[in-house]
């Protein structure tokens, strides 16, 4: 053992006696992401390779979130930054200007997706977003382009492991496949898709998957709806006999509950991102959990 020890000793040695330093392991690429979402698919992408801090938890409104210090230490060490873009994030271009790095690679994950202007989109959601309502992940057709930008962003700037971010895109693409049929068999089995929406988070997943949102509580993020427009949306469900009104865990559940009371229809409590509900840690568990939990609760 002693004989072993000396040899390794004597070569390390001699090693640095000719100028050759001990192999390095590479830093991970850090990056920056805003909301919980694209850390998955961050992750997801980047593996092993990729270092990733999500500068919202998931519990926040992404509409009205205020940066932290730890924001800015963030997105100032970081070699990439993911965002959705669309007005969803609204503080991150001051964010990215004080944070002062200029190797920063600001990656607009919505870039190229089919927008959607309202419910059936054809109309301005109201939503403070004029170009289409931001929520585009929520498709995971979507989500698959999100990935391809993701992808490509990573392999640009850690060219040595592009091969790596291509395969494992290609693998969580071929997942995504398979939960998204699972999802639309499911479905494709009620014969009642009729809901009412809290905050108009959920045209791209009604669309997917065929859910008819009949009414929105909220028309804009922050602002109370009128006693006018509460009667309408009680006259709306008793009439259409809707029996699902959708909240979110970051909104005040005292209307939903005021309407539900009024109509006898059920409040369930979806999530547009990922970690905010029990069992919705990544985007495919929410994507599952949605999906499930709505089909459920129209067939009770």
């Amino acid at each position: 053992m002693r004989r072993a020890l000396f040899f390794h000793a004597v070569l390390f040695g001699l090693a640095v006696g000719a100028g050759v330093t001990p192999a390095r392991t590479a830093e991970p690429l850090p990056v920056a992401v805003t909301i919980p979402v694209l850390k998955d698919f961050a992750e997801r992408v980047g593996g092993a390779h990729v270092r990733v801090v999500s500068l919202m938890s998931g519990l926040e409104n992404e509409h009205t979130y205020s940066p932290r210090p730890s924001d800015l230490v963030a997105v100032k060490q970081a070699r990439v930054l993911l965002q959705i873009g669309l007005g969803l994030e609204v503080w991150v271009s001051s964010l990215i200007k004080n944070a002062g790095n200029p190797g920063l690679l600001v990656v607009t994950t919505s870039r190229g997706i089919a927008l959607m202007r309202d419910r059936n989109g054809e109309a301005s959601t109201g939503d403070d977003h004029p170009g289409g309502n931001p929520h585009v992940w929520l498709d995971p057709e979507n989500a698959k382009i999100m990935l391809r930008h993701i992808t490509d962003a990573f392999s640009t700037v850690d060219s040595a492991h592009a091969a790596d971010y291509r395969g494992n895109q290609a693998a969580y693409l071929r997942q995504l496949d398979q939960l998204q049929t699972e999802l639309s068999d499911r479905v494709g089995r009620l014969a009642d898709r009729k809901i009412v929406v809290h905050h108009p988070a959920w045209p791209y997943l009604a669309r997917r998957f065929g859910f008819q949102i009949r009414g929105e509580i909220m028309s804009q993020a922050g602002a109370e709806p009128s006693a006018r427009h509460i009667q309408e949306l009680i006259t709306t469900i008793r009439k259409e006999r809707i029996r699902v009104i959708v909240s979110e865990p970051q909104l005040n559940r005292r209307i939903p509950e005021l309407l539900a009371r009024e109509t006898g229809a059920r409040v369930i409590v979806l999530t547009a991102l990922p970690g905010a509900v029990a069992g919705t840690e990544t985007y495919l568990d929410m994507l599952r959990y949605n999906v499930l939990q709505l089909s459920q609760a129209l067939e009770a």
